[in-house]
């Protein structure tokens, strides 16, 4: 952890653009969060308080079509425009006062997912330019503990920020924390030269370019596959927490913070050990030890001990975000940097789909099944997927595909 750690630091243009997501990720962790006790406030409706997580997560779908966006024009500038234009977007929610209103922040909530797949997708083809590809686990390891890290924070503050001001205080917030970071991403400083777009090219054929490169790829499909599998897991496990406060612990709806609290501490220590473990085993096993520990976590919730359940809770949070960081990684390392804005647009949606869908699938699920069967049955799926990754190894790269840096793109 130390010394290649501590280079990544010393980095400016890598240090520099840690400080823009931890600025950035405290405002969007905060408005995540406050969105639907904002619409709970004013309509009293419990679905459309959840319709908010769904607005937001809705354009990931979209992802392979977004992403291009970032590899038809400089990256660097693209960040700095999308921040402020999300600065600016945030301002008209402070006309949000009534039920009558409430369409507004629905709005500015789709395009803030848009913005932010676009701005993800950026944001992985500028970090594959500004962080040398041996820095790379190091890097997405520190970023993924610097989210993990307000996730920690900020929705407290923002639920403090709530109550004593309203939304509309929280969403000035949000927009001063996009503004920040615009700024501090001016300051980096990365030559870029201007993306050359085939002479026939089209919006359809250029997407269709980084799907097809990710679905061919024998090193990329598994671990982005696995890694949407886990998140379909980890989406059908959140669904049955609250079942586990009440149905196997005997205690409060509350209660549900703590465990995502420990969840959160957990996922911290993850991106800190990330960098180092990557540089001692392939991302597929990296990511196979994460889903079987990610799993067994899962399966003993079942167990009525509160030590227990912070123990899983803890397990879950250095687990799952293993087959994410070695994914993205591996996504950055392997792909040529023309196609990487929407090869990792791509693999987002891959990734991160399934957590929505099973989701809403879990909530049916816990209604009809008890949740002492789901949850062992749950790991055990969990345990197959880690057995599958582990056994899994990667072909020859595809004809004329190079990586990055010209070089094969297979490891």
């Amino acid at each position: 952890m130390g010394r290649r750690t501590g280079a990544v630091l010393r980095d400016r243009n890598a240090g520099l653009y840690l400080a823009g997501v931890v600025v950035s990720g405290f405002g969007s962790s905060a408005m995540w969060l406050v969105s639907g006790i904002w619409v709970k406030s004013l309509t009293g409706s419990d679905s459309l308080a959840a319709l908010t997580t769904f607005a937001m997560w809705a354009p990931v779908l979209a992802g392979p079509l977004l992403g291009t966006v970032a590899d038809r024009v400089r990256r660097r500038p693209l960040l700095i425009r999308t921040n402020l234009a999300m600065s600016l977007l945030l301002l008209p929610l402070s006309a949000v006062d009534s039920a009558a209103r409430v369409w507004i922040l629905f709005a500015v909530l789709v395009v803030y997912g848009m913005s932010t797949v676009v701005h993800d997708a950026a944001e992985a083809g500028l970090v594959a330019t500004v962080v040398d590809g041996r820095l790379l686990g190091d890097f997405n390891g520190l970023r993924m503990t610097a989210n993990e890290g307000m996730k920690l924070i900020a929705p407290l503050a923002g639920a403090g920020l709530f109550a004593r001001f309203g939304g509309a205080s929280v969403a000035v917030l949000d927009a001063l924390s996009f503004a920040l970071a615009a700024g501090i991403f001016m300051t980096l400083r990365v030559p870029e030269e201007r993306p050359v777009r085939p002479a026939a090219g089209t919006w359809r054929s250029e997407t269709a370019e980084g799907v097809r490169y990710l679905w061919h790829s024998p090193v990329l499909r598994p671990l982005v596959l696995g890694g949407g599998t886990v998140m379909l897991l980890a989406g059908l496990n959140g669904a049955l927490i609250f079942a586990v406060t009440d149905d196997v612990l005997g205690r409060s709806p509350a209660y549900v913070g703590v465990l995502y609290a420990v969840q959160g501490a957990g996922s911290v220590i993850s991106g800190l050990l990330a960098g180092p473990l990557l540089r001692r085993m392939r991302e597929r096993t990296y990511a196979a030890a994460g889903t079987a520990l990610f799993a067994a976590a899962v399966a003993l919730r079942s167990l009525p001990f509160d030590a227990v359940a912070l123990g899983c809770s803890a397990a879950i949070g250095l687990g799952l975000p293993c087959v994410l960081v070695a994914a993205l990684t591996a996504v950055q390392r392997k792909t040529p940097h023309a196609l990487l804005g929407r090869t990792a647009a791509t693999a987002n949606t891959l990734v991160f789909a399934p957590n929505a869908v099973a989701l809403a699938a879990g909530a049916g699920l816990v209604a009809v099944a008890d949740v002492r069967v789901l949850l062992p049955v749950t790991g055990a799926a969990g345990l197959v997927l880690a057995l599958a990754l582990r056994g899994r190894r990667g072909g020859p790269v595809p004809s004329g595909v190079r990586g990055p840096a010209g070089g094969s793109a297979h490891p």
